[in-house]
């Protein structure tokens, strides 16, 4: 079954870390892209981060010096390293297969900042 599972969201205190995990399982992770997007309520789906088979990145203008996208492809994993985290950054987190074009998308994982 091709499927991505993300884990790791949470409630946190503004200024804090969180670390997302989307493993990929059914298909060769190596191969493909993976881009995280996070939905807000009430609020547009935005891309915050991808990575592509080659180790490429790119980040949302929003989140560029504060999280960082990485691979094991060992493991099938992508991680969404989240520090410095704000308010704003509170939504459902998705990880999709792809980097510029997605098909398949996870469970989703909710993130909250707040005090």
């Amino acid at each position: 079954q091709v499927q991505l599972v993300e884990s790791g969201g949470g409630l946190v205190q503004p200024g804090g870390s969180l670390r997302l995990s989307c493993k990929g399982s059914g298909f060769t992770f190596s191969a493909y892209g993976i881009t995280w997007f996070r939905q807000a309520p009430g609020k547009e789906r935005e891309l915050v981060a991808a990575i592509n088979p080659r180790s490429d990145t790119t980040y949302a203008d929003s989140v560029k010096d504060r999280f960082t996208i990485s691979r094991d492809n060992v493991k099938s994993l992508v991680h969404l390293q989240m520090n410095s985290l704000k308010s704003e950054d509170t939504a459902v987190y998705y990880c999709r297969r792809g980097w510029t074009r997605w098909d398949i998308t996870g469970q989703g994982t909710q993130v909250t900042v707040s005090s």
